[in-house]
């Protein structure tokens, strides 16, 4: 069990890595550097859209909504440059 959480936090670290050089690129596209950064304001935040006291949605707009503003960060943004911040080790 130990191993399996030390895998996950490697692939959790690289991931993050990863967002970070796709940030810092030049070639990157200004919409997809704000959405990364909106992923980032809306999970540091201390408020939310849907308020945390409601039961299940509340908890789940952040596992929804962060993801949604990746996945269309990850999609404004051309494949080479995805190529380039992912073979960076």
């Amino acid at each position: 069990m130990l191993q399996r959480l030390k895998e996950i936090a490697g692939k959790l670290k690289a991931e993050f890595d990863f967002y970070r050089r796709l940030q810092q690129h030049p070639q990157t596209p200004a919409l997809a550097k704000a959405l990364l950064w909106l992923a980032i304001g809306y999970l540091l935040l201390p408020f939310d859209l849907i308020p945390d006291f409601l039961p299940v949605i509340g908890q789940l707009d952040e596992v929804i909504i962060i993801p949604l503003l990746i996945y269309c960060a990850v999609k404004l943004t051309p494949e080479a440059v995805l190529a380039e911040c992912r073979a960076v080790t």
